[in-house]
């Protein structure tokens, strides 16, 4: 299920707390991003045919709910960007980082730690 930027904002307030009616999440994005009620509603309702969020109607209003979790979510644009950029190789990835001196102490830290743990649940 491909989620756009934009969606993907919408997605971020549902998964911090859900269910939530447009007006909400309106209330929490829309200043920040410049959108209108109109914007939301699209978005949730592009979401609702992606089945990516759900909607239980409560009174005269909506509530929805996500149905994508975010580690779902998160696998699959991680898949996606390795697949597109590395030929779905992580090594690449980090190389990459590397050379573009985008990599902290910390981050080789852990990265280190991580190779670690990786090496000690093969053995």
């Amino acid at each position: 299920m491909a989620i756009s930027e934009a969606e993907a904002v919408v997605m971020e307030v549902l998964w911090n707390r859900a269910p939530r009616a447009a007006e909400e999440i309106l209330a929490e994005v829309g200043p920040a991003q410049n959108w209108q009620e109109g914007t939301v509603k699209s978005l949730l309702n592009r979401l609702l045919r992606k089945k990516a969020v759900h909607a239980e109607r409560d009174g005269r209003r909506y509530l929805y709910s996500p149905l994508l979790t975010r580690e779902d979510y998160v696998q699959q644009e991680s898949k996606g960007l390795l697949d597109r950029l590395f030929g779905g190789r992580v090594a690449p990835l980090v190389a990459h980082f590397s050379e573009q001196r985008k990599l902290s102490k910390k981050d080789i830290a852990e990265l280190r730690k991580l190779l670690r743990d990786l090496d000690d649940e093969q053995s």
